[in-house]
């Protein structure tokens, strides 16, 4: 998987399309990730003994890791850009890079 944790991406597709935000957990064994502020559902706890009254949480459901991209560092102004990864092995150690520019991440 391309993507790590704290890598700020943007909705490719879906109805969160265009929005951009930080991933705060992969799921790699589903190949979801989790992005802060994006896709929030609405969950109910009925009442148990813990929670004597019932409640109404908001979370972040999982995005498949197909419908997420890098942002580039180079975007235009207002809309965010996409980029793809790909990897470049120096001497010591294999880095992240941008296809297009050919830049470090």
């Amino acid at each position: 998987m391309k993507l790590r944790k704290n890598d700020e991406v943007v909705i490719i597709s879906g109805k969160e399309k265009g929005k951009v935000g930080f991933i705060t957990k992969i799921d790699k064994k589903n190949s979801r990730v989790f992005v802060k502020d994006i896709n929030i559902v609405i969950k109910h706890r009925k009442p148990s003994q813990q929670n004597n009254e019932g409640s109404i949480e908001q979370k972040e459901a999982p995005i498949h890791i197909s419908n997420v991209a890098l942002k580039s560092k180079e975007s235009k102004k207002g809309s965010p850009i996409a980029t793809r990864i790909g990897y470049k092995i120096t001497k010591d150690k294999k880095v992240r890079v941008e296809k297009k520019t050919g830049k470090e991440i």
